[in-house]
């Protein structure tokens, strides 16, 4: 209890709140350049390229942050769960970097609509994240806003999983009869697009558990 008095009166550390805005905005080029990749045609390989890219620009955050979680006296909230926001957020769109990974592999050009849905689904969540941080700055004043995100964020998971099911029971009606390849492509696909979405739901999770802790 006096430490969080005593921390109240110190100057803090604003940067971390710009970082993790560079960071959230980058997800979001991520996630355009993901929704790009699941258009499919020619121009695949030049989205895998960007997801890429920016999945290396957001590395280069992450460790900014990592850096200045160990170099600032007092920071804006706990330095654990400074490390855990930002490695969640990173997490994100690692797992948008192994899609594209697969992408290439699997020399992959067509996507199923369900896949096209996941992709626009996971351009919101990486949105609402983008507009969750910057509140962060004043968690007191934006409890009511905070929670009604990553209860968004939740949800948003829950259609991703009901598409990845739904996606999965398609792919299978279509190729069992065919090329078992072209189902096991799918699927992977599939498995690595829901767990884009699994990742976003542990950040919501990560700033619920840091709204709590603040308030």
């Amino acid at each position: 209890m006096l430490m969080r008095w005593f921390r109240a009166f110190l100057p803090r550390e604003e940067r971390f709140f710009e970082l993790f805005a560079r960071h959230s905005q980058v997800c979001v080029q991520g996630a355009l350049a993901l929704q790009g990749v699941l258009r499919g045609g020619e121009e695949t390989p030049i989205f895998c390229q960007r997801v890429n890219q920016f999945e290396n620009d957001a590395d280069n955050v992450t460790r900014e942050v990592l850096t200045a979680v160990r170099r600032t006296f007092i920071t804006p909230f706990d330095r654990g769960d400074i490390k855990n926001l930002i490695t969640s957020m990173d997490d994100a769109i690692d797992q948008m970097q192994q899609t594209a990974k697969a992408v290439i592999l699997f020399e992959v050009r067509t996507f199923e609509p369900p896949m096209r849905e996941m992709g626009t689904l996971l351009v919101e969540c990486a949105n609402l994240v983008g507009k969750a941080l910057p509140l962060m700055q004043s968690i007191g004043e934006n409890v009511a806003m905070l929670t009604a995100i990553t209860e968004e964020i939740g949800k948003l998971e829950g259609r991703i999983d009901d598409l990845h099911d739904i996606g999965l029971k398609e792919l299978y009606l279509k190729h069992r009869n065919a090329n078992t390849m072209d189902f096991i492509v799918g699927s992977e696909i599939y498995k690595h697009l829901e767990k884009v979405s699994d990742r976003f739901d542990d950040v919501a999770n990560e700033i619920n558990s840091i709204v709590i802790e603040q308030v």
